[in-house]
């Protein structure tokens, strides 16, 4: 009987599953880390179903800690950036398929202070194919937190489009309590989603503000707040579920900006060099000698220049490097000097960009000063 019983239950089984077949599996579609693959090999998410009344949003992701995983859920440090893919970051907020037709692609997925030259133009490259195309309103790039201004500030310069691009981050990764990320990439995404968006230069999307590319930078090691637009202000603020813009831009960006990156293949060498008490000269022979084609000083106050640190930068520019004086200050605008190039009221990290696109341009100073004081 007990022989019977096993025989039946295992002809009952075998039937069910010939029967059901598939049915009895389910797929899963979402990928919780970053395939370790090339990642220029990687095939775009796109979202199941195309509602014809929404706008499509590209989402690009680049890692960081928006995409990062810790041990635990109340680790905010230390934690592992970059280790979720962009299927993942698409899937936990499923509220933006109500506002919008999402595509997502892996463009690197690094902590961003290992954003190369080479994934800058990769990813201004890229965002310009999709933007040249109908069937894409605006885009969404993630992003780690502590070099985003400089990759914004650079999108700003390249991008050829009045449509929206925003870039987005998170203080606390994927895996922590009341993770920042998730609504950042919601609002980034309502940002690009809206026509109010278009022709106002690249964007950052960061606790319900707006701020511009060329004005945001980062002013805390941890805190969530941490993006600030010091002296310029913000641009506006999403308030409930709708963005409110009371302030513009004035300088050149995007379809108005001269710098195209379209047949570029690599972007000049040029390094900041720190200004402090007893600073030394050989900093500057260094860059030369390692083949800097542009210098940016980060030097104390108004962009003063210590006595070594100005024979370091008169040797540099006897060797053809153009040098820009910056300040390490973190506001305020460098003072103007006869027989040097100054950055305006951008801090040197944002100084560099500026000055490795103004070098595929020319060497001319009175020109790069123009860009400056333009850009």
């Amino acid at each position: 009987m007990k022989k019977w019983s096993i025989f039946l239950i295992g002809l009952i089984v075998t039937i069910t599953a010939v029967v059901m077949g598939p049915a009895l599996f389910v797929e899963t579609k979402a990928v919780s880390k970053a395939p370790e693959t090339d990642l220029d090999a990687l095939k775009p998410t796109v979202s199941e179903k195309q509602d014809t009344d929404l706008p499509n949003i590209a989402i690009l992701a680049t890692g960081g800690t928006i995409a990062g995983t810790g041990s635990s859920s109340t680790e905010t440090t230390g934690y592992k950036s970059g280790d979720l893919a962009i299927e993942t970051l698409i899937e936990a907020v499923p509220e933006m398929k109500k506002i919008a037709n999402i595509s997502g692609e892996q463009i690197v997925n690094v902590d961003s202070t290992d954003i190369t030259n080479e994934i800058l133009l990769k990813l201004g490259k890229r965002i310009n194919e999709l933007l040249a195309s109908d069937d894409v309103d605006g885009i969404v790039v993630t992003h780690g937190t502590d070099t985003l201004e400089e990759t914004a500030y650079f999108l700003n310069l390249v991008v050829k489009s009045d449509k929206p691009v925003v870039l987005t981050a998170a203080m606390r990764p994927a895996t922590a309590m009341s993770a920042d990320g998730p609504f950042n990439l919601y609002n980034a995404v309502l940002l690009a989603s809206d026509k109010s968006s278009r022709g106002k230069g690249v964007l950052v999307a960061l606790n319900d503000r707006i701020a511009s590319a060329r004005n945001i930078t980062k002013t805390n090691t941890t805190a969530t707040d941490t993006f600030k637009s010091v002296e310029n202000g913000y641009l506006g603020a999403i308030v409930g579920g709708k963005p409110y813009y009371y302030n513009e831009t004035t300088r050149l960006n995007t379809t108005r900006s001269v710098f195209d990156i379209s047949k570029i293949d690599a972007l000049p060498q040029v390094d900041i060099i720190y200004g402090y008490q007893n600073s030394p000269t050989y900093m500057y022979t260094a860059a030369v000698k390692n083949g800097a084609k542009g210098i940016v000083v980060a030097a104390p106050g108004d962009g003063t220049l210590s006595s070594k640190a100005l024979e370091g930068v008169q040797e540099a520019m006897k060797n053809g490097v153009v040098v820009v004086r910056s300040s390490r200050v973190g506001s305020g605008t460098v003072s103007p000097k006869e027989g040097f190039i100054t950055s305006d009221s951008l801090n040197p990290q944002k100084a560099r960009i500026l000055l490795m696109l103004a070098l595929t341009q020319t060497k001319d100073p009175v020109k790069i000063q123009e860009f400056y004081n333009q850009y």
